[in-house]
């Protein structure tokens, strides 16, 4: 039975797992049938995965647990796997509606998945009143980050209707075990402690190189480095209801925006279309605060997650870090707002690239699963997160997805709403997910933190509206301009007359007299 090694990140995703906070990310697909389909589409679609569940690792392997949890878990082949766990039906009750739909998605995402078995779940859901089929999907974060979990969906979906030719999975020899034993997991464990020892070791110049450009400040004219903290620097962010320890319920809206629309304001106004995403989530929690009088004076802070993989790399694990960005909550005007998140966003960015390349995600730490998952579950149940002062407010993150129309067994994908992980101290994620022209907003938290989450998710709409509307005025202000200046370029120019000289008689001079 082949082994692979977790590397320290991902394994963390499951040390901190918990009841109350279970660690897999999802997707809800809503998907048109095609014309006249007669067939039993949930048969269908597990004979279409179970033909393709060799193009992806996470479909196939399952957890090792080491004795005693002395060391991190490894994935190994799964030599059985159930298709009938992995692959379910369920039909909505009447009448079907969008609500129904994410209150069940909400329910399913709070269950843990089954570690005995490969992490991930399908759920193919029916009875909507509109007619189509939805797609839910989790697999544990573990496994996948949120550019890995692009590639995960190249094998699930196609480009075409009629899918492509997909080569059978090559046959290999099984031995019939369910898992390791104890000596051979050991000595794996032991073998990776070393590797990644020495991995550490050789990435310690860099990393304190990188460390001592971000920690130093820059030489003045005068030759001396002044150490001073940025004025603006939070240490914390302000107490809200929603940084606090979270129960395993969940509340979940998905809502859309036009791509292009993003797109727009982004150029009108001089910003990334990412800035754009952060302002309109901020606009939406200062007014969903100001309306239940509970809007901190100082601005909340976003935990947003940037990618440490190289453009090429499609590895289904986890490379990736966090940053923290104010929403600057604190200004009313809207457009000074996305601009001091603009500014604030360039800073952190810059930051960040100082150190990306050379920050570790697989490091040695003996017994981390025993010692991680009681620290976690000491912070979770002892309701520390209800006192402490939280790092961030809400976790908001933006993935690029794929601006193509994309099928699922023949069926029309139309949205892409992502679902991830509310947690402890940071009960609401907002997961960004652009695909075929959409930008499709995926919300989701606790919902004892969060009851109204449609609310806040009304509320988002609603800003993204009014920075479109502010987007379009500052285009009438430049095209009035421009036509001004045509105009004025226009007009025809009236020559000059030149004034007539006019002769003047000068008195003769006198002669001199002899």
């Amino acid at each position: 039975m082949s082994l692979k090694h977790l590397s320290s990140l991902d394994a963390t995703f499951l040390h901190l797992e918990s009841a109350e906070m279970p660690m897999h990310v999802g997707a809800l697909h809503v998907i048109d049938l095609p014309d006249g389909y007669l067939g039993d589409f949930f048969e269908d679609a597990k004979a279409f995965l179970t033909a393709r569940l060799h193009l992806a690792d996470v479909f196939t392997r399952k957890l090792g647990l080491m004795p005693f949890d002395l060391a991190d878990p490894v994935w190994l082949e799964d030599e059985d796997i159930d298709i009938d766990y992995h692959i379910r039906n369920i039909s909505l009750p009447k009448p079907g509606s969008n609500r129904q739909l994410q209150q069940y998605v909400a329910r399913l995402h709070s269950s843990l998945l089954d570690r005995s078995r490969p992490l991930w779940e399908i759920f193919i859901i029916d009875g909507l009143k509109s007619g189509q089929t939805a797609v839910y999907t989790k697999v544990h974060h573990a496994g996948v980050d949120g550019q890995a979990g692009v590639a995960l969906a190249k094998a699930l979906f196609d480009f075409q209707a009629e899918g492509r030719v997909i080569r059978p999975a090559r046959p290999r020899s099984r031995r019939g075990e369910y898992q390791l034993g104890i000596a051979e997991l050991l000595s794996a464990s032991f073998g990776n402690a070393v590797k990644q020892a020495t991995n550490i070791v050789k990435s310690a110049p860099a990393l304190l190189k990188s460390a001592k450009s971000v920690l130093l400040p820059p030489v003045d004219d005068d030759g001396r480095r002044r150490w001073a903290l940025p004025k603006d620097m939070q240490l914390f962010a302000p107490k809200t209801s929603l940084n606090v320890a979270v129960t395993n319920q969940r509340s979940f809206a998905a809502r859309t925006v036009p791509l292009a629309e993003v797109k727009m304001i982004s150029k009108t106004l001089g910003v990334s279309l990412n800035d754009v995403v952060m302002a309109s989530v901020a606009g939406a929690l200062r007014n969903y605060f100001k309306a239940n009088d509970e809007l901190p004076t100082r601005s909340l802070l976003a935990a947003v997650p940037v990618s440490l993989r190289a453009a090429d790399d499609a590895t289904a694990n986890n490379q990736v870090s966090m940053m923290r960005m104010t929403l600057a909550t604190d200004i009313a005007d809207p457009l000074k707002r996305l601009q001091a998140i603009h500014a604030a966003s360039n800073i952190s960015k810059a930051q960040m690239e100082k150190v990306k390349g050379v920050m570790p995600t697989d490091f040695p730490m003996l017994a981390a699963p025993w010692l991680i998952s009681g620290l976690a579950s000491l912070f979770g149940r002892s309701r520390l997160a209800n006192v402490l002062p939280p790092i961030a407010n809400v976790a908001i993150s933006n993935v690029p997805g794929v601006q193509a129309q994309l099928y699922f067994a023949g069926a029309k994908v139309v949205s892409y709403y992502p679902v991830s992980i509310p947690g402890h101290s940071m009960a609401l994620n907002v997961t960004v997910q652009s695909y075929n022209g959409r930008l499709d907003y995926g919300l989701i938290s606790c919902r004892k933190a969060l009851p109204d989450i449609g609310e806040l998710a009304d509320m988002l709409l609603a800003e993204h509206r009014l920075l479109l509307d502010l987007a379009l005025k500052q285009q009438e202000v430049v095209k009035a301009k421009e036509a001004e200046a045509a105009m004025e370029a226009a007009k025809p120019v009236t020559p000059v007359k030149a004034k007539a000289k006019t002769a003047t008689k000068t008195a003769p001079k006198s002669k001199p007299k002899k």
